[in-house]
């Protein structure tokens, strides 16, 4: 269709605006929270990943802002390891005293107002456990 129009304040190509959505898109935590978690793995670019989820790496960025400040919960990778820091008592009460029986070992986890004890020998599967519960209920 041609324009044959000789107003010259009107532009030569009428401009066309296509919307083709319902407005903003919603998206849930545990997904923000996965698609934050994927552009921090290693060699992750934040542009290819908004990409190919269908959002803005703007928002990516502002996932990954909210999961630092604790507001997005990540999910766990098995993979990913992380540390915590170990508080000693310089002196232990008499009562609590370690008697040298594996089976009186108790291992006490503090953390964000949750107190876990694993008492006896507990192996590292036990320990792993306790700590990915910890993590998953109190995103740590």
């Amino acid at each position: 269709m041609d324009d044959h129009s000789d107003d010259i304040r009107r532009p030569l190509s009428p401009r066309i605006e296509v919307f083709a959505g319902a407005g903003r898109k919603r998206w849930p935590d545990d997904l923000k929270a996965q698609i934050a978690a994927e552009s921090l793995e290693p060699g992750a670019v934040v542009t290819d990943v908004a990409r190919r989820h269908g959002c803005r790496p703007q928002q990516v960025h502002d996932w990954r802002r909210r999961a630092r400040l604790g507001q997005l919960v990540l999910p766990a990778s098995a993979e990913t390891l992380s540390f915590v820091p170990v508080v000693s008592e310089s002196a232990l009460p008499a009562a609590a005293e370690p008697t040298g029986s594996p089976e009186a070992a108790i291992v006490t986890v503090e953390l964000q107002g949750a107190r876990v004890e694993v008492r006896g020998a507990p192996g590292l599967a036990v320990l792993s456990d306790v700590f990915l519960a910890l993590r998953r209920t109190r995103s740590c």
